[in-house]
């Protein structure tokens, strides 16, 4: 078994062993080297040891655990966060393909987060996550997606997104330069994450459209034509909502 070293970055030490605990038992691929306190700490730790993943803590004194992509040119480690707050919360993190554990955290759920880790390893260029994840941090929206992509990682700026088509369990990403990417995740997922993104419209239970991408709709057919003459499904339902968004953006 390939094992990996890992450090924790915590301030309170009860949740560092705790945590360190819960991976030495459960987790025997992570090995920890070392625990630390506070942001600083663990980057020079990181400097030195080299580890190839670190469980850090978002909420801290002094530094946030998000800050750490300050401290370095290029990120070649793999984050967990470890935080309170709830999955809308850190929405930038996982669009960023970096995973996270709530507080308090569960074995199952660590488990997941370190096969998710191991996963990564086998994809080349993985550290270009955090190019997106930097973005993100730094904008009032989601900026970037980043999406694994034959044996690597494609970060996707979602102002060139026509249009999210859901297939069964699966999304198809359509672009405005004509690619398509499937990904494995369902079409809520992306409704989700894209709550605060006012160009997005979920026009049809299969579709989801930017609204800026939009060049004509046909009222009788129900069907919305994005850029490169994409095709899109208009719910009777979503009908007028739409109208009423289209139509406003027009008058602009």
């Amino acid at each position: 078994m390939t094992t990996y070293d890992a450090i924790i970055v915590d301030d309170e030490k009860s949740a560092r062993e705790i945590l360190s605990g819960l991976v030495l038992r459960y987790c025997p691929q992570i090995r920890i080297i070392e625990k630390c306190k506070g942001l600083v700490e663990a980057v020079e730790s990181i400097k030195i040891n080299k580890p190839a993943l670190v469980f850090l803590d978002i909420e801290m004194p002094n530094y946030a655990g998000h800050e750490i992509v300050s401290f370095f040119d290029e990120i070649d480690f793999e984050i967990i966060f470890v935080t309170a707050y709830d999955q809308y919360a850190i929405k930038a993190f996982e669009v960023s393909a970096v995973d996270y554990l709530l507080k308090p955290v569960t074995i199952e759920r660590l488990k997941l987060a370190v096969e998710k880790f191991t996963e990564k390893q086998k994809l080349a260029n993985s550290h270009k996550s955090y190019t997106a994840l930097k973005d993100n941090m730094n904008s009032p929206t989601l900026t970037k997606i980043i999406i694994p992509h034959a044996g690597s990682q494609k970060i996707i700026p979602i102002s060139t997104i026509l249009a999210y088509e859901a297939k069964e369990a699966h999304s198809t990403i359509h672009l405005a330069n004509g690619e398509r990417y499937m990904v494995s995740k369902n079409l809520n997922h992306f409704e989700k994450l894209l709550v605060e993104n006012n160009n997005f419209f979920r026009s049809h239970k299969s579709w989801l459209v930017n609204i800026n991408r939009v060049r004509t709709y046909s009222k009788s057919k129900f069907t919305i034509t994005l850029e490169t003459e994409l095709s899109c499904k208009l719910s009777k339902y979503k009908k007028p909502d739409f109208e009423n968004i289209f139509t406003k953006r027009s008058d602009v």
